[in-house]
């Protein structure tokens, strides 16, 4: 399980297309946002279905680009309503990514390891 820094974290309210990777999401992030993705923050998104997660951010020398992909069940995700963006702490964000587990847990379906071949 990932743990989460101090930094401020950015929510992208409703859905994101997942095709976009690091320039994709960066462009995102200053245009829609008017934020600067080289700050000292996360900058989360999430695809129409809300069982992918990308996680975009800069570490002082380059970009980090974090994928969660969820076999069963779907994140609890914010639509966009008034606000594109939504400001959370790690905290929150962790329980954000965690409340999906913990919803497959009290439905007892558990994904079970399988051998790719």
């Amino acid at each position: 399980m990932m743990r989460f820094s101090g930094k401020p974290v950015y929510l992208c309210c409703g859905h994101t297309d997942m095709r976009k990777s690091i320039n994709g999401l960066m462009t995102l992030v200053q245009h829609s946002f008017s934020l600067d993705p080289y700050a000292e923050a996360m900058f989360v998104f999430c695809n129409r279905s809300r069982n992918r997660l990308k996680i975009l951010e800069w570490d002082g020398d380059g970009f980090w680009l974090y994928f969660k992909r969820l076999e069963r069940g779907h994140f609890r995700w914010p639509t966009e309503g008034d606000a594109p963006t939504m400001i959370l702490n790690g905290d929150e964000l962790s329980c954000l990514i965690d409340g999906a587990r913990l919803e497959k847990k009290l439905r007892r379906k558990d994904v079970f390891e399988r051998i790719i071949s």
